[in-house]
């Protein structure tokens, strides 16, 4: 960080704690919730059912209620579920503050399972009992530890609408920050049993900056198929796979297109978009959003659906988008009727007719209308098909728009696309075309052709538009030796900068290894790897010297990987499963597991397993350094048998005790002379001790206390980059090193059964 950037946080704080401390929508009160070109456009639209409309905008000023999401892929989900309802929702049910009633948070009718829910509760009011205090702490601990994500409710629908399964191959086209995309993640790891399910999500942000938030999203959940790429969603290349032995076109069975828009659903939280509005913003947009759309469906395999959605109210950033897509595809794509996906939830059906304004407050109703000097700015694909028969046949009206005061939610629209046949510019063009080339060739049909599926240049997008088997297409000398190279070493390194501009971080390359690679021999004969282990997916980030940490990915990924790695920069992949650790070298391996690969890793590993039991956890959470002896008499028995290093703490759900947990827990620790640690980070201790029916709760105690807390909160912080405890934090208060009576966790936290 610069000298100004850290001077201009400095003067900021104070605001940004006043603001903190005041609630919903403070720090904004300059802000004047009212919008005279907003009402006029709207009221005009007739998108707002008759009578509604003083409803729609007293919506729009409110506050957006809090949504939270239970991660859904983790068996955890229900045990999370459980612990909400019993210890923390039934404390703030009816609970009274100043006066005011709290209303205990709902379920969202919609969302499947009980698994997202809202309320209505502010930082401010959280802020003010320790009931509420213990719940936000709750919420802020299980968001780092990946099993509650903080959404927003509309947020949450377009996954849903997908229908995905665990062999999809996914595309998210502009994933940033990436709770879309961790929803997506967690659909795909549906089944827990499963390591490494057959499908993956590749998900792109073209802001590279953005794209670390993304790769911190989707962190959390610790998965070996997700990949995070950093392109221009409109020309976002074709990837090649290797099928069969020959090699091919990736196209993906499920898109979720979530386009940058106006924003103007989203008043309730982003109160500058009030002042900030104008007609204007979606005819700038729209020709990039529909660009991007196209792009989406020309790599959307047959059969595949694409989600298309904005935080929009707006037809020219919607229906106008979606009618135009559709009169381009001449029938490959069909609008589906999403209407039974999600009972329970309000929206109202797509229009199909809408009108133009310019910023001066002029209206259109049609291209003819247009006078020349607005026809750059204005489109002809902004307005409604004319003939009512081709109108009819596309079925606007399976549109869904979620209007704010229908369900307390913020604005949204959603469009479900399936693809029923090639696009008809891929039918006319040779199915792979030179890679070299910058200029398209000459077509008669080239007026006819989509923007993004005409223009090679840099971005290397149109390379290979075809939605037909692609056949092998001529290389130059120096681009194959490249490719070849770089297949033989299983180097999956940035593209080339001849190829594209790239901007951000340099990244560190992928190094798959091989069967043979030295690593492999102390790992194997240590864990006892099973041998169907898949080795070959197994990569890491350096060419030279010692390598020091070691991640998987499934082998679709590095399928995708090995073959594309002139076409796409990747900013992150694969789950780390073992870190160097130099004093394991001298007990008979250099590399201890990694907590966050564990769930992936441990169906293959065969020994220095410990089943625990309840007790045992609870114990190896809340204690720094204990004594083999401390555990029960089956896991000290266990552990007497193996020798120093790593090992995996296995706990097996009894099914006839249903006061215990019944998922799974693994976790990765040390076996040392006499005493044994887990290794697990910070937020995801605290989650396995309440899952444990263990209460932790960190009291405020007065401003020495509170300073000390905020550098615990640092370590928070550094454990956020990934980096694991050695159990060295729960030391008792008394910072002698000896136990206390009452077991303490996480720097004084308060643990109590």
């Amino acid at each position: 960080m610069g000298k100004r950037s850290r001077q201009r946080q400095k003067n900021q704080s104070a605001g940004r704690d006043s603001r903190d401390n005041a609630g919903w929508g403070a720090g904004y009160a300059d802000i004047v919730k009212e919008n005279k070109l907003f009402e006029h456009y709207y009221k005009e639209q007739g998108l707002v059912p008759d009578g509604e409309f003083e409803q729609f905008m007293e919506a729009m000023r409110e506050p957006l209620p809090a949504t939270i999401r239970i991660t859904g892929y983790k068996s955890h989900a229900k045990e999370i579920l459980h612990c909400l309802k019993d210890k923390y929702f039934k404390d703030i049910l009816d609970l009274d503050i100043d006066g005011q009633t709290i209303e205990a948070p709902q379920p969202l009718s919609w969302y499947p399972d009980e698994q997202a829910w809202h309320t209505n509760m502010s930082r401010k009011i959280i802020r003010k009992s320790p009931l509420l205090e213990k719940f936000h702490q709750f919420l802020v601990s299980e968001t780092e530890s990946g099993n509650i994500s903080r959404q927003e409710a509309v947020s949450m629908i377009p996954p849903l609408l997908m229908k995905i399964e665990s062999h999809h191959k996914i595309l998210d086209m502009c994933a940033a920050p990436g709770s879309k995309t961790a929803q997506l993640i967690e659909m795909l790891h549906s089944d827990m049993d499963v390591p490494f399910p057959e499908g993956f999500v590749i998900a792109n942000d073209v802001d590279n900056k953005r794209c670390y938030l993304l790769v911190h999203q989707a962190k959390r959940l610790n998965s070996p198929c997700i990949m995070v790429i950093n392109h221009d969603a409109s020309c976002i290349p074709t990837l090649h796979i290797t099928s069969d032995g020959k090699r091919d076109i990736l196209f993906y069975d499920r898109i979720l297109c979530d386009v940058p828009c106006s924003g103007d659903g989203t008043m309730r939280k982003n109160i500058d978009v009030w002042k900030k509005w104008t007609t204007s913003n979606s005819l700038h947009l729209h020709g990039l959003q529909l660009r991007i759309a196209v792009r989406g469906v020309e790599q959307l395999a047959v059969g595949g659906r694409m989600v298309y959605s904005t935080c929009s109210l707006n037809p020219i950033e919607d229906e106008a988008v979606i009618a135009a897509l559709l009169e381009k595809s001449e029938g490959s794509l069909e609008l589906v009727d999403a209407s039974a996906d999600l009972p329970g939830l309000k929206w109202m059906p797509g229009v199909t007719s809408w009108k133009l304004m310019t910023k001066d407050g002029k209206w259109f109703s049609d291209w003819s209308e247009v006078p020349t000097s607005r026809q750059t700015q204005i489109r002809p694909t902004m307005f409604p098909p004319k003939e009512p028969e081709e109108l009819a046949n596309m079925h606007l009206e399976r549109c869904m728009r979620i209007l704010p005061h229908h369900q307390n939610t913020g604005g949204f629209f959603v469009a479900v696309l399936l693809k029923k046949a090639p696009m008809p510019w891929n039918k006319r063009f040779p199915k792979v075309r030179k890679e070299v080339s910058t200029v398209p060739s000459a077509s008669p049909d080239l007026d006819n052709v989509p923007e993004s599926s005409v223009g090679d240049g840099e971005s290397g997008c149109a390379e290979t538009t075809g939605d037909a088997p692609a056949e092998e297409a001529p290389k130059g000398g120096a681009a194959a030796a490249q490719e070849t190279d770089a297949k033989q070493d299983g180097v999956c390194g940035p593209p080339p900068n001849k190829r594209m501009k790239l901007f951000g971080y340099k990244e560190d390359p992928f190094v798959f290894l091989t069967e043979e690679d030295p690593v492999f021999t102390t790992i194997q004969s240590f864990y006892d790897l099973s041998p169907d282990f898949p080795k070959l997916n197994v990569l890491t980030r350096t060419h030279e010297g010692k390598k020091r940490h070691l991640y998987m990915v499934s082998k679709e990924l590095r399928n995708v990987l090995l073959n594309n790695s002139e076409r796409m920069k990747v900013i992150n992949t694969g789950v780390k499963v073992w870190s160097r650790n130099s004093d394991g070298e001298e007990f008979g391996c250099a590399f201890r597991l990694a907590q966050e690969g564990i769930y992936t890793l441990q169906p293959y590993i065969r020994s220095r397993m410990i089943t625990v039991s309840v007790e045992d956890i609870k114990v190896l959470l809340t204690q720094e350094n204990p004594y083999l002896s401390k555990l029960q008499e089956d896991a000290h028995a266990q552990a007497k048998r193996i020798g120093m290093g790593s090992i995996v703490l296995k706990y097996i759900p009894n099914l006839n005790n249903p006061a215990e947990p019944q998922c799974p827990i693994q976790l990765c620790g040390w076996r040392g002379k006499t005493s044994i640690r887990a290794f697990v980070p910070r937020n995801e201790r605290l989650h396995y001790l309440r899952m444990l029916g263990v209460e932790v709760f960190r009291e405020k105690q007065g401003l020495g206390h509170k300073n000390s807390e905020g550098e615990k909160e640092g370590k928070g912080q550094e454990d956020k980059q990934g980096e694991e405890e050695t159990g060295e934090e729960l030391k008792s208060k008394d910072g002698n090193g000896d136990e206390a009576s009452e077991p303490k966790s996480e720097n004084g936290d308060q643990v109590k059964s």
